[in-house]
């Protein structure tokens, strides 16, 4: 089946923790990935190689797959480089997301040519652009992604202040009525409310995290009502 007929409406969990996070291993994002699965989620989102096998061998579910890797010379930092790229492709992901903002990437790298790379070697692997404005949807599918994530909106100096749910949902209403590839919606969709709002507005599939998978933000929430009574 078709990746994207099979995700249409449905809930992807971001089964992440970052090495300063208290759940950081590979071993419990396959265990959350199995928590996901077993919630209903269709698709699961991770970060590195080593999560992504571990998951592997505990769900049978599409994986969108990235690499988090910083470098000194760019603030891209999602699937960065043809490096991160190669490393996905050889652990058979679903789908690849990269950084797809109008920002410069490491090494002065062009992502038209990580792009046509993936196209050459990459088999039935499609690509995500995660995106932070309208502008940089509509030339990701002109470079040929094959969908588009609202991930980074808020998240760089062109979409500062800006919230993918704000307004009504008024930038993925945009994203949606200005590109004809699906658009995926991502970021702060911390309420089952929100997520129903982001489908009802066009959304194709929507892909949440911490909301799920980050105990020490949902405990935060919690903690955070209480003081204010």
């Amino acid at each position: 089946m078709d990746i994207f007929k099979q995700l249409e409406k449905q809930l992807v969990v971001s089964c992440q923790a970052l090495e300063d996070e208290p759940l950081h291993s590979s071993e419990i994002m396959g265990r959350m990935a199995i928590a996901a699965q077993q919630g209903g989620a269709k698709g699961i989102r991770a970060n590195s190689v080593v999560d992504i096998q571990a998951i592997q061998k505990e769900v049978d579910l599409p994986i969108i797959g990235i690499i988090k890797q910083d470098y000194d010379d760019s603030s891209v930092f999602i699937t960065p480089t043809l490096k991160e790229m190669k490393a996905l492709l050889a652990v058979d992901v679903a789908i690849i997301a990269t950084d797809a903002t109008d920002r410069t990437r490491p090494n002065q790298e062009q992502l038209a040519d990580l792009i046509e790379y993936v196209r050459l070697y990459g088999s039935d692997v499609k690509l995500m652009a995660d995106v932070s404005t309208v502008e940089e949807a509509i030339t990701a599918e002109k470079l040929g992604f094959d969908c588009v994530s609202t991930t980074l909106v808020g998240y760089t100096k062109q979409s500062e202040g800006m919230d993918m749910s704000h307004d009504d949902f008024k930038i993925l209403k945009e994203m949606v009525q200005s590109v004809s590839i699906p658009v995926v919606a991502e970021g702060k969709i911390d309420t089952p409310q929100k997520a129903r709002q982001a489908l009802a507005n066009g959304a194709h599939f929507i892909v949440v995290g911490g909301a799920i998978t980050r105990p020490q933000q949902i405990t935060e929430r919690f903690s955070t009502a209480v003081k204010e009574i």
